[in-house]
């Protein structure tokens, strides 16, 4: 009979695989349960946890060794695997697993645990065998999570060599300048533009796509930095308070830009104030005669000049509503096809005009930012004015696109209240029909129904045809759209993003625009 067994051992591990890879999936997806954002995404969906189909068989096995039964699981199995094939081909995965050397010490891990379980019930009968795979495959979420925590004294110990590694790496490029790049909003933006606006006449690198964790500028460090690197611009994310200063003591950045502090991650920072204090980090942990870029149209950041800034680096205001500041705005000018805008500087006393691919207002603001250091570092209006044009559009950050005969407004990527408001902004400029796609917003604590709310009331006042996808994610932008009278048969509700494109096809005329606003993870599919 143990024959048997290893047979159907053998296809339950099939099963197995998909499922593990699901865990690993959602467990990279959820920074590997930092601050227990895995638990509390499992507890969320216990649907995807666990597999109702496999407590049917768990109770029969407990009694059961006939060889009947022993086919029953094997075929059992297959069904469900095929069940699992099936449905990941019809799912839409945004960002797949990536098989990190992280995520294949984690698998390692999670079969030892699996064969240990196997070993322990041969120690008894088959029917615990089969109890102990049966009850592993159901926990298998479990079993990840487990894994993991013991993982945790290996992946310090791995974590503190590639860092030592990279601060190393660091030290020894004698010339290299590091400018660190944070704010709640629109860090990989100003991160690509400064990357474009430098290397017009510097030899830039700045940490890829969206690498803006310790283990990101690692990883950035160690595999890309070379010695001809001149400007070294790192992105830094947070969560918490306390992480974005852990970044910059590794680092040590000279120069710093602070974008704009909002509501992004209200729920793990938990005021507005701890995410003021926690950005500010980056500035209070610049050298002395090191600069910092801050916004002057960012009430809180001047608040916390005024009131709490203790570094007394060199500060360089940005600003277009602000006539004092070092470099401002003016005229700004926005198009479907760029944005030209006049910039004063203070210190010459002169204001020139700059050109721009990309859209937006605050796309200006981060040009901005790029021209002040740009300018500090002594490059000069012409040069400015080339790199500024030749800024490259953004990849999911109100990038335009061709679907066909559609024009696409892609700003798939994070959304939050002030780049809703402004991407809109852009659409109303456009002329012709116009589209909005969304699930809405995540990770505004307390206040992000209120601002879903409002979200849907302002795309009620641009949109001729709006799309939600996720009929739970999206109630509460459905409920501000109802409130401003918005006619029903204009808008869609779906559950799958794939699925919007041909309704888009079949609601465009000649001149469409489709502004895509956000794009959430795969943890968030309903």
């Amino acid at each position: 009979m143990i024959y048997y067994f290893y047979i159907n051992f053998l296809i339950i591990n099939i099963y197995l695989y998909f499922r593990m890879n699901k865990a690993f999936h959602m467990l990279q997806q959820n920074w590997y349960n930092d601050s227990n954002r895995y638990v509390k995404w499992a507890f969320k969906n216990l649907h995807q946890v666990i597999n109702k189909k496999e407590l049917f068989i768990f109770v029969l096995l407990c009694v059961s060794e006939n060889i009947i039964f022993h086919f029953l699981v094997g075929a059992y199995h297959l069904a469900l695997t095929y069940d699992l094939i099936k449905n990941s081909k019809q799912e839409q995965v945004k960002k797949p697993l990536v098989n990190t050397p992280r995520i294949k010490r984690l698998k390692f891990t999670t079969y030892l645990l699996l064969l240990l379980t196997v070993y322990v019930g041969s120690l008894y009968s088959l029917n615990i065998m089969y109890a102990g795979v049966f009850l592993f495959s159901i926990l298998i979420f479990k079993m990840v999570y487990l894994a993991n925590i013991l993982n945790k004294p290996i992946e310090k110990l791995v974590y503190l060599h590639y860092k030592t590694k990279a601060q190393n790496k660091l030290k020894n490029i004698n010339h290299l300048e590091v400018i660190g790049i944070t704010g709640s909003y629109g860090k990989t933006s100003s991160k690509n533009i400064l990357n474009d606006i430098l290397n017009v006449k510097y030899n830039a690198y700045a940490t890829p796509k969206s690498f803006n964790t310790p283990y990101g500028i690692i990883i950035a460090i160690n595999n890309n930095l070379d010695k001809f690197t001149d400007y070294f611009i790192a992105e830094m994310g947070a969560f918490y308070k306390g992480e974005i200063k852990g970044m910059a003591k590794m680092v040590k950045p000279k120069y710093g830009i602070l974008t704009i502090i909002g509501k992004a991650h209200l729920d793990t920072f938990g005021s507005q104030e701890n995410i003021m204090h926690g950005k500010f980090e980056l500035i209070e942990n610049l050298d002395k005669d090191g600069t910092a870029v801050l916004n002057a149209d960012d009430e809180r950041q001047i608040e916390y000049v005024a009131n709490h800034l203790k570094n007394t680096c060199d500060i360089k205001w940005i600003s277009i509503n602000n006539d004092s500041a070092d470099y401002q705005a003016k005229n700004i000018k926005i198009s479907g096809i760029g944005t030209t805008f006049d910039v004063h500087f203070k210190k010459l006393d002169q204001t020139h005009t700059f050109t721009t691919k990309l859209l937006g207002k605050e796309n200006v603001y981060n040009i901005l930012a790029g021209i002040a250091l740009g300018h500090l570092f002594g490059m000069n209006i012409e040069e400015l004015q080339r790199g500024v044009s030749k800024v490259n559009t953004i990849q999911h950050r109100l990038e335009l696109k061709k679907y066909k005969h559609i024009n696409i407004i892609d700003d798939a990527y994070n959304s939050n209240p002030v780049g809703a408001k402004m991407a809109l902004d852009v659409l109303n400029l456009m002329d012709g029909k116009k589209i909005v796609v969304t699930p809405g917003m995540i990770e505004l604590g307390e206040e992000q129904k209120e601002i879903n709310k409002t979200f849907g009331k302002q795309m009620a006042k641009v949109a001729d045809a709006i799309i939600l996808i996720g009929e739970k994610q999206t109630k509460d932008i459905l409920e501000g759209i109802q409130e401003e009278k918005y006619k029903k048969e204009n808008i869609y509700i779906l559950n799958d993003v794939k699925q919007a494109f041909p309704l888009i096809e079949q609601l465009s005329d000649d001149k469409t625009y489709v502004l895509l606003e956000n794009d959430l993870p795969d943890l968030f599919n309903e």
